[in-house]
């Protein structure tokens, strides 16, 4: 919008774009005409930036809202699954801790502090809380950082030894009398993806379920096999999935790395958005209370 300015004819004053009614003379009018342009440049720049910091702040408090909530979520996913299924801790005997649950709990609570900080942080415009948010969000991403890295390097080693743990898992705690929830997860697991075993139905021979036999639930069999009574300890391969849930579960995965992708895309923009915003509000707060402080006292 252009400046307006207008002399009142048959008298002193002199206004300025509706903002000053200052004394007016022809001697000092063009000094009196440069001070009231500054104050009103001033005046809109001063609500430019109010409004943008509190965009910036409403936006930044919602999605840690979001993420908050999103945490409690997970974390209590995880408990639920801690509590109903104890499968998921013997699926890996010796690194129970790497288990669903405890997974799902972990990243709830990460989610939970994180987003506890970002979001009072900004509310009540606290600048500790929002260095301590910006220090959790770089120390997450590095840690992601470092965690994929390793994972794609050392995947073959890693991958073995998932296997081997899955397979001591198998024949340590795979139970049917009464079925154990480990033996609840596998069924459901290889009625799903149509698999029977890890690599193949071999790493279901002679476990603590069955010594001695080469037997494998009733869940390896084939659908047209599947009414048939004890159809896993007929010992024919022939009525069993051929593959193995590795592979299986690994093409899962594969066909749907757009969906991966678009997740990891969504994580690192809100991480890096979390970043800046929290950066912008803790250098702009003290500026913006000091400036506000020097323009009321003007």
């Amino acid at each position: 919008m252009p400046i307006r300015d207008k002399f009142v004819p048959g008298s002193s004053t002199y206004h300025f774009n509706n903002y000053d009614v200052l004394e007016f003379d022809e001697t000092n009018g063009r000094p009196a005409y440069e001070a009231a342009h500054r104050r009103a440049l001033e005046e809109r720049s001063h609500k430019m930036g109010r409004s943008g910091y509190t965009c910036v702040r409403h936006t930044f408090c919602s999605i840690n809202v979001i993420l908050w909530l999103s945490g409690c979520g997970l974390l209590g996913a995880g408990l639920w699954l801690r509590l109903a299924y104890e499968g998921y801790t013997a699926l890996l005997p010796q690194q129970s801790v790497l288990s669903a649950d405890n997974l799902l709990t972990g990243i709830g609570v990460a989610m939970f502090v994180v987003a506890f900080f970002g979001c009072c942080g900004a509310w009540f415009q606290s600048r500790c809380m929002l260095v301590m948010y910006f220090s959790l969000v770089v120390f997450l991403f590095v840690l992601e950082f470092l965690l994929a890295a390793a994972g794609f390097l050392l995947r073959v080693p890693l991958g073995s030894y998932l296997v081997d743990e899955l397979r001591l898992g198998i024949y340590q705690n795979y139970a049917l009398n009464p079925p154990s929830s480990l033996a609840i997860l596998w069924d459901h697991t290889q009625y799903n993806f149509g698999c029977c075993g890890i690599t193949n139905h071999e790493d279901w021979y002679d476990t603590n379920a069955w010594p001695g036999q080469n037997y494998v639930p009733n869940s390896c069999c084939l659908p047209k096999f599947s009414n048939m009574t004890d159809c896993g300890k007929s010992e024919d391969p022939d009525m069993w999935y051929s593959k193995g849930c590795a592979e299986q579960v690994q093409m899962f995965f594969v066909q749907r790395l757009h969906v991966v992708g678009v997740i990891g895309l969504i994580v690192a923009f809100i991480q890096l958005f979390g970043l800046i915003s929290s950066m912008l509000l803790f250098c702009t707060d003290r500026h913006r209370r000091n400036s506000y402080k020097s323009y009321e006292q003007a």
